[in-house]
């Protein structure tokens, strides 16, 4: 039979034993914590570094297409000037004539 003194050994081992195993379960889920908060920064980090690559990328190509447009536009100016300019042109025999007559 076990004697009381034998049964307090027991329960004292045994509080023991679970102060312990309390102590360890808080200092692994601290750990658990701290380790999840840095998997976190880093994959905020990651989060953002990723945003600002796209967002390059999608400026690159907008930056991109406004210059083929922009090429677009001061070709069809070109074409406008020299469309005028030629018609201008064809016009000035016919100015200086007209000129000639009136002053004359």
């Amino acid at each position: 039979m076990v004697t009381i003194s034998d049964a307090i050994t027991t329960i004292r081992k045994t509080e023991n034993d679970a102060d312990q195993l309390i102590e360890d379960s808080k200092t692994k889920s601290n750990e658990l914590i701290e380790e999840s908060k840095i998997k976190s920064d880093e994959n905020l980090e990651i989060a953002k570094k990723s945003a600002e690559d796209e967002a390059k990328n999608i400026i690159s190509k907008a930056e991109a297409n406004a210059k083929e447009e922009a090429k677009a536009v001061v070709t069809k100016a070109e074409v406008d000037v020299k469309t005028i300019k030629d018609a201008s042109i064809s016009k000035i025999d016919e100015a200086s004539s007209f000129i000639v007559k009136n002053i004359l």
